[in-house]
């Protein structure tokens, strides 16, 4: 853990290297996955560059790794993925020189024989799909020319007979269709003269522009044609797109030339093939070249065919070699990319520089060494730490599947500065224990836990996720633990989907429980089966169930809730601020830990952390006892006499008094052996278990007891307290915190209910503490720091510069530091109640969801359960197991960004990024 808590050392390193050496040297410091490199020549463009020509070869092959992924893609066929270990192999790979001539000879053949394939595949694709147009018009023109034309030619005869005879224009073409003889043969089977013919054009379009083709005609030719369309029933291979078409086949009659230049034009412009058929007068020939073309269609599939089967056979092996192509191609262009970083100061030689890790110091050396010697260079190679060119080296931490996602959680926020306090190391135990402490519920934190082992379980190293899905995997182990905790804290709720479980049996019984819960009156009193303070009246573990069925079950949670909200949150700020103080001490920042984070930690103990003792002290406190102690008990009765007794009634009418025996080990203290009370007329003396008298005798020799009615004496619970803490109770009535809290700032040395003796005192102290740490705060550091300034002088050319360092400018950036950090501690406690508020929220719309879907519905029938059941899952999912989630997961996040990190997180560090081959090919893209 000492590793992840600081990030790990640098060093700052100069390379010399052989320049024929130097791609063997990367490929062994690449492996090793621990340096990364300056760019030594920024003012050159990626051009100037010496190995720009390796680049761009490279550039090169990966566009035809492209295209042939994408030929692949049309095959619908996947790229071949290699394990782990072959990725591993390849990270590891020696040095190959000519691998990119190599590569570039054997790809460049693939991708000649890939293209000539593709365009004999394009222009088979156009000219089979030519023969299935022409087809299908031979056969839906003859079709229509068989069934609907005789309608036209008879509705043509009648029009112009009609209209020779009133000298009118007959109606449109495209309106009448009345006819019912063949095309140039009259009723009586007479030949119609050919200046009565129809010329027509056939010819096929897409059925996505049929409508609009069929205005346009219209609209062009003003009606004077006539249009049909048949559908084409097989789809259309684009040889283009490569995506399957609709299409219809047309035939389009009209009666003038300039009507026929028209539709020739629309045709073009709406992509619309056009195809010749012969004259219906000749079904010789029409029959004829439907057969040569259906011959020729046959002959057409089957070379486009085999040549698809060429094409696949081909990106089958291609998807075979594309995944170990793609990474010699990427592991040389980043290699030549990193060269180019490299400056070439003598000739023969490159210098390089850059961050290592410094356990890695030495392995780096051997792998230098190493590749100079194999290649028997008589030059030397030289690896040693260099000046810092910049004082921040970049931070760098060791991760695995568990730390990963946590790492990355602070990491969104901001990078660590080096070598300061990782929040990393603490986010990754109090993330989930703060979600599970808002998502408090057994059965809900089970689903979720069961997800994550689910997720687990079902992760490959090996495989490819999408940004979504690899983001919730790489969480896996957080979205575990979030469940775990989830679990834990509904333990203590006593939470199971909104209801109480009595795993140990309640410590309390109703009476008449036994005889059902209808049995059980509204109002009546739980009774402790054991004594109070026993440890058999203590519930092993979290809440006891009868909390959940009591009156003032939302008043008891709350109180517990709101507390432990505050609790939590001030140990988690305080620790933050701590880490502050650690951080100053490591960097040798003597200022800031005495004049920043001493002040700190005593602003927020004298007021936040004394706030935890003052709940926690409330919380151990016996009040049973302390009240009892300023109690008035019946003396001499042994365990008949009764302190502060209680007459309760039943149905009848019956009372029965009830109380604290005196002797009862309620009271911690010693019970009094005497009494100097007088006693009543019955001979009753009456004191407190301590022994003070509760009562006295009057002037007149009447009998007098404290509080009784009509009774002369009145004596406070401060006469009757043994412990004298001052205040309107003596210590022993359990004070309100709040009220409490408040009158520590509002009303110092005033204590209305001490928890104990001379707190009085000691809160004054605390307070003065307090308002002492703010002036030190804000303007110590900046008072020592203009001092330093002003004992190092000023010179003349530096004024301009040492200007920024005025005490002023300093002034004004520890008074925001000051102001942040105390309004921050009153602010970020109340954010910390959202603690309580989403858990209070949780656990009450589980139980509207049970009651509303479940207990309304359980008792009417099968069906009616049924339905309530399905509702009950439903709204439990949708909003408990993922809305409630999220928004936990949110108010967790937040919580960790702002109330804790803010305490001592810098954020602005450099990450650190190796030449990794790891790293590079696991990213790299294939296909």
């Amino acid at each position: 853990m000492s590793s992840w808590f600081r990030s790990t050392p640098m060093t700052y390193v100069s390379l010399l290297l052989n320049a024929d050496a130097a791609p063997s040297t990367l490929v062994l410091l690449g492996s090793l996955s621990s340096i990364s490199f300056t760019d030594l020549n920024p003012d050159l463009t990626p051009f100037q560059r010496r190995y720009i020509g390796f680049v761009k070869r490279c550039d090169e092959l990966e566009r035809k790794l492209r295209f042939f992924g994408g030929e692949c893609d049309k095959f619908n066929l996947a790229v071949s993925r290699a394990s782990g270990g072959a990725l591993k192999n390849q990270c590891t790979a020696p040095y190959q020189p000519n691998i990119l001539d190599t590569l570039e000879s054997e790809l460049e053949g693939y991708e000649s024989q890939l293209r000539e394939l593709n365009s004999f595949s394009a222009k088979l694709t156009t000219e089979y799909n030519e023969k299935v147009e022409l087809q299908e018009v031979l056969l839906k023109g003859r079709e229509f020319y068989e069934i609907d034309a005789p309608r036209l030619m008879t509705s043509s005869v009648s029009e112009r007979m009609t209209s020779r005879a009133t000298g009118g224009r007959g109606d449109s073409l495209l309106d009448d269709d009345r006819a019912n003889l063949p095309l140039g043969m009259m009723a009586d089977g007479g030949v119609i003269d050919r200046d009565m013919r129809f010329s027509s054009v056939t010819g096929v379009v897409d059925s996505s522009e049929k409508a609009r083709f069929e205005r346009m005609l219209f609209r062009s030719t003003r009606g004077n044609c006539y249009v049909r369309f048949a559908g084409i029933e097989q789809d259309i291979v684009d040889p283009e797109t490569n995506c399957r078409v609709k299409k219809h086949v047309f035939i389009i009659f009209f009666k003038s030339k300039s009507i026929e230049s028209k539709i020739k034009k629309i045709c073009d412009a709406f992509s619309a093939h056009r195809y010749s058929i012969p004259s219906v007068d000749d079904p010789q020939a029409f029959q004829s070249m439907l057969a040569a073309n259906a011959q020729e269609l046959n002959d057409s599939h089957t070379v486009l065919v085999k040549n698809q089967d060429t094409r696949f056979r081909m990106c089958q092996m291609l998807a075979n070699c594309i995944e170990e192509w793609t990474w010699k191609v990427v592991k040389e262009k980043a290699i030549y990319h990193s060269l180019n970083m490299f400056k070439s100061d003598v000739s023969g030689m490159l210098r390089g520089e850059g961050w290592i890790i410094s356990s890695q110091l030495a392995s780096a050396r051997a792998a230098v060494t190493d590749a100079h010697s194999s290649m028997d260079l008589a030059m030397p190679s030289l690896l040693q730490p260099a000046p810092q060119p910049w004082p921040n080296p970049p931070t760098h931490f060791e991760t695995n599947s568990f730390t990963y996602a946590y790492q990355e959680f602070v990491n969104t926020y901001g990078v660590p500065r080096y070598r300061e306090a990782n929040p990393a190391l603490f986010t990754a135990a109090t993330f989930p224990f703060l979600f599970g402490v808002m998502y408090g519920d057994i059965g809900h934190g089970s689903c979720l836990f069961l997800a994550g082992l689910f997720l687990i379980y079902s992760f490959n190293a090996d495989s490819k996720y999408d940004e979504m899905m690899g983001g919730v995997y790489s969480a896996r182990y957080m979205i575990t633990a979030m469940g775990f905790f989830g679990i834990y804290a509904g333990f203590i709720y006593n939470d199971f989907f909104s209801l109480g479980l009595n795993l140990f049996t309640s410590r309390y019984e109703y009476p008449n429980q036994d005889e059902g819960a209808e049995a059980v009156k509204s109002g009546a009193q739980a009774i402790l089966t054991a004594e109070y303070g026993s440890s058999e009246a203590i519930y092993p573990v979290g809440m006891d169930p009868a909390w959940h069925v009591s009156s003032n079950e939302l008043l008891f949670f709350n109180s517990f809730k709101m507390k432990l909200s505050v609790v939590l949150g001030i140990i988690q700020m305080f620790g933050g601020t701590c880490l502050k103080g650690m951080n100053a001490l490591y960097f040798g920042e003597r200022l800031d830990f005495f004049f920043e984070f001493l002040p700190m930690v005593a602003f927020a103990g004298s007021l936040f952390v004394y706030m935890i003792v003052l709940i926690v002290m409330k919380w151990s406190i016996n009040w049973n006892s302390r009240m009892l102690s300023a109690s008035c008990c019946q003396f001499g009765l042994g365990d008949e006499g009764l302190c502060h007794p209680v007459t309760t009634y039943d149905s009848d009418g019956v009372g029965t008094t009830a109380g604290t025996a005196w002797g009862s080990s309620q009271y911690e203290g010693v019970w009094a052996e005497e009494c100097d009370s007088p006693a009543d007329d019955e001979g009753i003396q009456y004191c407190t278990p301590w022994g003070q008298s509760c009562a006295e005798v009057d002037e007149d020799g009447n009998f007098d007891m404290s509080n009784q009615v009509g009774g002369g004496i009145q004596y406070s619970t401060a006469d009757l307290c043994p412990l004298d803490f001052g205040g309107t109770g003596d210590g022993c009535q359990p004070p309100n915190l709040i009220t409490l809290l408040i009158n520590i700032a509002l009303q110092p040395g005033n204590v209305e209910e001490p928890l104990y003796a001379g707190q009085a005192t000691i809160q004054n102290f605390l307070l003065f503490i307090a308002f002492a740490s703010v002036p030190i705060l804000l303007l110590a550091k900046p008072y020592l720091l203009s001092k330093q300034h002003e004992s190092h002088g000023h010179s003349d050319e530096h004024d301009d510069e040492d200007e920024g360092h005025g005490f002023g400018e300093i002034l004004i950036h520890q008074a925001i530091e000051t102001i942040e950090f105390v309004l921050g501690m009153v602010s970020n406690t109340a954010s910390y109640l959202r603690l309580w508020a989403l858990s209070l929220a949780h656990s009450k719309l589980a139980g509207v969801f049970w009651e509303k879907a479940m207990l309304s519905t359980i008792n009417m029938n099968f069906f009616a359960a049924f339905i309530g059941f399905g509702i009950f899952a439903a709204v439990t999912t949708g909003v408990l197991l993922m809305m409630d989630v999220l928004e936990c997961f949110l108010h967790a996040l937040r919580l960790h960004w702002v109330e804790f990190q803010n305490k001592f997180y810098k954020a602005d560090g450099v990450r650190f990024v190796p030449f990794s081959f790891a790293t590079i090919l696991g990213e790299a893209v294939i296909g």
